[in-house]
């Protein structure tokens, strides 16, 4: 796309002076840092410029949208300034912070900085839409059997476990809140003072530990780091809080493996996702052959 002239259209820099340069990152957007240089009023922006086939990932731009100024509204998230569909584009403040990476987390007062960033988020306002791995991983196979699509020979040999996993997580059910679903490292942003949550491309209602176990297998936990992380969380675990999220990394890893073999046969980007979908399979292969499955599965329907 022609980045000035799509800029230009929008409401918020029209007739306004403005440089971009390109943020990192971004695996299904084009990420814009955009600071207008007139003697208007300063802006100081982001523009998330939409790429790719959303829906065959399960993307509904309209609820990111309404998402992420709800995650603004609880006070975890950047303000949302304008939303153009037409263009691809969602406009939101640019937050003067740093994007963490895996490393961060083993400081103590980063992982309690996040943890306090999901709880107020879980608290906020309700997202539009809600989100289930076991039924977004159905989506996905469908999705690669239908297309034809690459995978891994040993990918359906889990079939049995992964219907178990989804049947002890059912015994005790837990109510959904608002959730981001995709907390990688570098969707938290920390300023030193608090950590931010952005993209929510994936947002909606769902389990808490979820999010939790998501995060813990995005950003490469140990299992001590994963039962300090569900500690900073919940201040007092029981054995079926921790258990639940040691789960949930499980449910993470084999899920979002697909959204990776779904990228490698349709994503323009060049970015190697093979072997991202390779390298969370092998993680949720780990854990299926592992010794510590079968406890995990007792501790949650106990």
């Amino acid at each position: 796309m022609s980045v000035p002239g799509d800029l230009d259209r929008l409401a918020t820099l029209a007739g306004r002076s403005w440089r971009a340069s390109e943020l990192p990152g971004g695996l299904t957007n084009h990420n814009l840092h955009v600071v207008t240089d007139d003697d208007g009023p300063p802006l100081d922006l982001v523009v998330r410029c939409s790429s790719g086939d959303a829906a065959l990932l399960g993307i509904d731009r309209d609820a990111e949208h309404v998402n992420t100024a709800r995650a603004a509204t609880a006070g975890v998230g950047a303000a949302v300034v304008e939303y153009r569909p037409d263009l691809a584009m969602l406009v939101i403040e640019y937050l003067h912070a740093e994007a963490l990476q895996d490393a961060d987390f083993t400081d103590a007062g980063v992982l309690g900085r996040a943890a306090r960033a999901c709880r107020q988020l879980h608290a906020g306002p309700r997202f539009v839409g809600d989100f289930d791995m076991f039924q977004r991983q159905a989506d996905y196979r469908r999705t690669v059997r239908e297309r034809g699509f690459a995978l891994p020979p040993t990918y359906d040999d889990h079939a049995a476990a992964w219907a178990e996993v989804q049947r002890a997580l059912q015994v005790h059910p837990r109510p959904t809140v608002p959730c981001n679903n995709d907390l990688l490292a570098a969707n938290h942003l920390d300023d030193g003072e608090r950590v931010w949550l952005i993209d929510y491309e994936y947002s909606g209602n769902n389990e808490a530990c979820f999010e939790l176990g998501n995060t813990a297998t995005e950003c490469g936990f140990t299992p001590e780091q994963t039962e300090a992380w569900v500690e900073a969380y919940f201040d007092h675990p029981t054995r079926a809080d921790l258990a639940r999220v040691r789960l949930q990394t499980l449910v993470s890893a084999y899920g979002w493996s697909l959204w990776g073999f779904i990228q490698a046969a349709t994503s323009p980007i060049d970015h190697d996702f093979w072997a991202w979908g390779l390298e969370h399979l092998e993680r949720a292969e780990a854990v299926f052959g592992g010794p510590d499955l079968e406890g995990w599965l007792r501790d949650v329907a106990a």
